[in-house]
């Protein structure tokens, strides 16, 4: 595979051409940064994986120009429901935000990705891959850092700052010694999209409840026959790819009842959930973003999303220090956004938890609290703020 030579040097090199470093990216095409941006991969994402973005990250995205364009291009879904079988416990609406977007889009993450892609072209930006880094020197007065191409050739290149944006196994990261301290959920996750008749209408997102798993049903865009849904949920052991059959079982299982028939699996795959945050944002001249600094449950779908506003903050900061403003600027990073994804870890890691209760006791207990709780309006507003991402302005 031949790969176009990186340059020996840059003011910014980003590893990693996910969400995260596409928004990175951008942040610093705009600004006039000289860098960087290089992903393992021979080509970008071509498959779903995060679906959900909030209304704060939409605000984010807005000020680079691309929201309405996305929106355009995902469904509006303004209700988030909590179901246990047939029962409705609780439904949190989104339409009363303080926000230009009061609503969850449904969108797949390539098409997320598509669309800062062509922003980051439109920019003067682009992606150079297949590009592994290796090594990273932290120095004084910049990072060394070494990489392999496409036909494993070795290369290095000099740099002043990295951000790494590579994701829950990153090599910066750990190049930078960096902790990431926390665990991993005992049950493995399903992640399907599916053709699907489903019961429930297509403008909420339905989390339901079971003593077999949590399992999470939301529509995605489909301009053809309108019945396209992704499937979330947990199993003890799930298969590497689940089937069709599979995935009828489990929403037979647990789902609402009614007409449920899976009509074609479009994609699937099996993951396991860490819940995890990086002890620090920053170390000397290596920054870190995204899923390198944070992972969780997908219970809330706040992931992809977390690591946009990450770096929406974090390049016009780099460009800010680049530019002549004091190094110590760059700590003002982890100070702002380390305890949102603590925040973050925590809420979500609440709800995967009280979602997967399998004693009978506790569970009619939760869905007790879960009913009684979001009857009051200031409970479901809160709730709705949480899941919006709004708290993080």
């Amino acid at each position: 595979m031949t790969t176009t030579p990186l340059p020996d040097t840059t003011s910014v090199l980003i590893v990693g051409a996910g969400p995260a470093g596409l928004t990175a990216a951008i942040t610093l095409a705009d600004a006039g940064v000289d860098f960087v941006l290089l992903d393992r991969l021979a080509e970008g994402a071509n498959t779903s994986r995060a679906a959900v973005v909030h209304a704060r990250t939409l605000e984010v995205l807005h000020e680079l120009g691309i929201a309405e364009e996305l929106v355009a291009k995902g469904i509006v879904v303004p209700r988030f429901t909590v179901h246990d079988g047939a029962r409705t416990l609780a439904t949190i609406r989104f339409d009363g935000l303080p926000t230009p977007y009061p609503y969850t889009l449904m969108t797949p993450q390539d098409t997320t990705e598509a669309v800062l892609l062509a922003r980051l072209r439109k920019a003067g930006g682009e992606v150079r891959r297949p590009y592994q880094v290796t090594s990273l020197v932290n120095e004084k007065d910049g990072v060394t850092v070494e990489y392999t191409d496409g036909d494993g050739a070795a290369g290095t290149l000099r740099t002043d700052y990295v951000i790494g944006a590579d994701g829950m196994h990153s090599v910066v990261r750990e190049q930078a010694g960096i902790e990431f301290a926390g665990d991993t959920y005992p049950a493995s996750f399903v992640l399907a999209d599916v053709r699907m008749d489903w019961p429930i209408a297509r403008d909420e997102v339905a989390l339901h409840l079971s003593p077999e798993g949590i399992t999470v049903v939301a529509p995605l865009p489909d301009s053809a026959e309108q019945n396209r849904y992704r499937v979330v949920a947990t199993v003890d052991e799930a298969p590497e790819h689940p089937t069709r059959d599979d995935i009828q079982t489990v929403l037979d299982t647990r789902g609402p009842g009614g007409d449920i028939k899976v009509r074609e699996v479009l994609w699937s795959s099996r993951f396991r959930v860490h819940h995890r945050v990086a002890a620090h944002y920053r170390a000397g001249r290596i920054l870190l973003a995204g899923d390198a600094a944070h992972v969780h449950s997908p219970a809330g779908g706040q992931g992809m999303n977390t690591g946009i506003q990450d770096a929406a903050t974090l390049g016009p900061l780099l460009a800010r220090v680049l530019a002549g403003e004091p190094d110590t600027l760059l700590d003002t990073y982890e100070t702002t956004r380390r305890p949102i994804a603590l925040g973050v870890v925590a809420f979500t890691d609440r709800m995967t938890r009280m979602a997967t209760l399998r004693p009978r006791p506790a569970r009619t207990l939760r869905n007790l609290a879960i009913a009684t709780l979001t009857r009051l309006p200031t409970v479901r507003t809160a709730l709705a703020h949480r899941l919006a991402e709004l708290p993080n302005r």
